[in-house]
């Protein structure tokens, strides 16, 4: 059987706190790795496999750089995202579509509304109606599908494992993760996620986020030059008040969640977080990392502080704040 997390395994990470009292506890496994890639921490069971869900992304829109997709600026932002449907990020999807020569009913995500709540409401006043491309998957996507026009793939089918597409992204994560993909399930967007364990994200995430745009190999190169990106460009990798694009702008880190809990953060110095909530919550999990980051010594704390002013962690009576989300240790 496969080694996945079960509840003795995994650890407290934090808690939900109103008026004094715990209510809610979550549970997980966290890995905390140093600048030059050391193991400085491991909390719970990060050898349990995982799906990464969208923790994924960086390294298949690292993948789709190395098969020649002219990915770059915003458009690589998107590419990574798990973006909040708003008009600009859509505008910039759009703009992939078009260099792909394709359109939006191309697009093998399923339709959905915007997460941003501006746009959802702008979107029913219009009596507008889900679309493919506001799912928060679209930019990867789209990079997947402007990837197989470059590369001479057919556009068609583009979802399937086997196909060139996803059988390439496949091998950069294994080479990213050091270590063979131990099961493909589908993601919620229809793309192929492959399991791996905790340690095999962090690796991947370290990697990516301590890579230099001068380095002299091409990965590395492309690595450094998407995390330099989506820290130029913050919003486009989530979105206006959501929990990444605030940490990345706040922190200059670079961070990337994923569904059911999955978190991982690198600091500006290279140390670096991934962890995984037992429960799949992800309210806790953005705290969780940055206390990690701040007690390895890479983050201060009144920077750390003001960043979880921004994550709407806290818990409210009435219109009073009577608790908060917070990490145990």
């Amino acid at each position: 059987m496969p080694h996945t997390f079960a509840v003795s395994q995994a650890v407290e990470l934090a808690v939900v706190e109103r008026s004094g009292f715990v209510e809610s506890r979550h549970a997980g496994s966290a890995v905390v790795m140093t600048p030059d890639g050391a193991i400085a921490e491991s909390l719970g069971d990060p050898s349990a496999l995982i799906l990464p869900r969208s923790t994924l992304k960086p390294l298949q829109a690292l993948a789709m750089l190395s098969a020649g997709a002219p990915l770059e600026g915003e458009a690589l932002g998107l590419a990574t995202a798990s973006h909040s449907g708003t008009d600009r990020h859509v505008g910039v999807v759009r703009d992939i579509l078009g260099a792909a020569g394709v359109g939006e009913d191309d697009l093998g995500c399923p339709p959905a509304w915007p997460l941003d709540r501006a746009a959802r409401d702008e979107l029913v006043r219009d009596h507008a109606e889900p679309a493919r491309v506001r799912m928060n998957c679209s930019g990867k996507h789209a990079a997947m599908l402007l990837t197989c026009a470059t590369a001479g793939w057919s556009t068609s089918g583009y979802l399937d494992p086997e196909h060139p597409l996803q059988v390439h992204i496949r091998d950069v994560v294994e080479r990213l993760i050091g270590e063979k993909v131990a099961a493909t399930a589908v993601d919620g967007c229809g793309a192929p996620v492959h399991a791996m364990s905790l340690f095999g994200l962090a690796k991947a995430i370290h990697r990516i986020g301590t890579s230099s745009t001068t380095s002299p190999f091409a990965l590395h190169r492309s690595a450094g030059t998407l995390v330099q990106t989506v820290r130029e460009h913050p919003w486009t990798i989530h979105g206006p008040g959501r929990p990444d694009t605030v940490v990345i702008e706040r922190l200059g880190v670079f961070a990337k969640h994923g569904a059911e809990g999955v978190l991982a953060v690198v600091a500006p110095d290279g140390t670096t977080v991934a962890l995984k909530m037992l429960d799949g919550s992800p309210r806790a999990a953005h705290v969780v990392a940055l206390r990690l980051l701040e007690r390895a010594g890479a983050l201060a704390a009144p920077d750390v502080a003001d960043a979880v002013t921004g994550l709407g962690t806290t818990v409210m009576g009435g219109e009073e704040i009577v608790g908060a989300i917070r990490p145990v240790f």
